[in-house]
């Protein structure tokens, strides 16, 4: 499938004018895409705030940005970890304190292929707790804020979404019972873009203005897997690295930065790659399956997800 709305080449960062006066807030932003985004986004003139799991490759990534975009490129680092909702509420509360505007919230960072069951501290299965509840609370604290700024979030999911059981296991969504690491991944993932369907119809019911945009990076060689992944996805990623099916991390960027700053983009709509499988190739509007956004389960999780996280949006 080839999307002809930004041509031939699909969306490129060229399409970007100075984004000076615009702040972008983006998690897991010291290596792969989450860096490469921040790249295209400071290379504009943007103001930038990570929030990462780690101080010290937080620093290191800070540094290089400097090094390239002059010590007056204004990129700065809150630590989050989004497996400790306790961090998230910390995180988001010191950016409510420091950061007066957010043209968009870029949920980027994520954990895959877990390959034996892991518990966060709050007692979620490691993927979705991460990948999921964290930005679930993360976007609902500063939702506000967002919104006031005209600002949308972003949130970056996966093709990953289409394996595993194509639903939500709600009777079972720790995976006590028969964990693959395949299949968690991919409710994470799923959970994730049913979230921002769902978050889209909240904020139309409640005439907001804050707009939501999904994306995948398509295959990109970003150390995702190698973080996370077992020792057989991690040597499958590896050799499938070395072919024409796997793009660069910052090619894997596009997609993100499109959806943070692209106007006239669809709501309910999956971008990202339109090349072969959908992995590489032109930016533009992927195929999005309609499981993906079935009414019924996205209010379920939503409910669940309020209730697990002991946390409630106000919508």
């Amino acid at each position: 499938m080839t999307d002809t709305q930004f041509g031939s080449k699909g969306w490129t960062p060229e399409r970007l004018g100075s984004l000076a006066g615009k702040t972008y807030v983006i998690t897991g932003a010291n290596s792969g895409t989450g860096f490469e985004a921040s790249r295209i986004l400071l290379s504009k003139g943007a103001k930038l705030v990570m929030l990462n799991r780690s101080a010290e490759k937080s620093a290191a990534a800070i540094e290089k940005l400097k090094h390239e975009f002059g010590s007056s490129a204004d990129v700065s680092f809150i630590r989050m970890d989004l497996a400790e909702l306790a961090s998230v509420h910390a995180a988001a509360t010191e950016v409510l304190e420091t950061v007066p505007q957010i043209d968009a919230l870029i949920c980027n960072a994520a954990i895959a292929q877990v390959p034996m069951q892991k518990l966060t501290k709050d007692d979620f299965e490691s993927q979705i707790g991460t990948n999921h509840y964290g930005h679930f609370v993360l976007c609902g604290k500063l939702f506000d804020r967002i919104d006031l700024s005209l600002g949308r979030i972003v949130i970056v999911a996966s093709l990953g979404y289409k394996m595993g059981l194509r639903t939500i296991q709600f009777d079972d969504l720790n995976w006590d019972n028969n964990y693959r690491a395949n299949s968690a991944y991919s409710q994470s993932k799923l959970a994730q873009m049913m979230f921002a369907y769902e978050l889209q119809d909240r904020i139309n019911t409640a005439n907001k203005n804050a707009k939501v945009h999904v994306c995948h990076p398509g295959a990109s060689a970003t150390s995702l897997i190698k973080t996370s992944g077992s020792l057989t996805s991690r040597f499958v990623f590896g050799l499938m690295s070395l072919s024409p099916m796997v793009q660069s991390a910052k090619k894997g960027a596009y997609p993100e930065v499109m959806c943070a700053t692209e106007d006239g983009l669809d709501q309910r709509a999956l971008y990202g790659p339109t090349g072969r499988m959908e992995w590489v190739g032109p930016v533009g509007k992927c195929t999005l399956e309609p499981y993906a956004y079935d009414k019924e389960t996205m209010g379920r999780l939503w409910g669940r997800s309020e209730k697990d996280t002991n946390f409630s949006w106000k919508l």
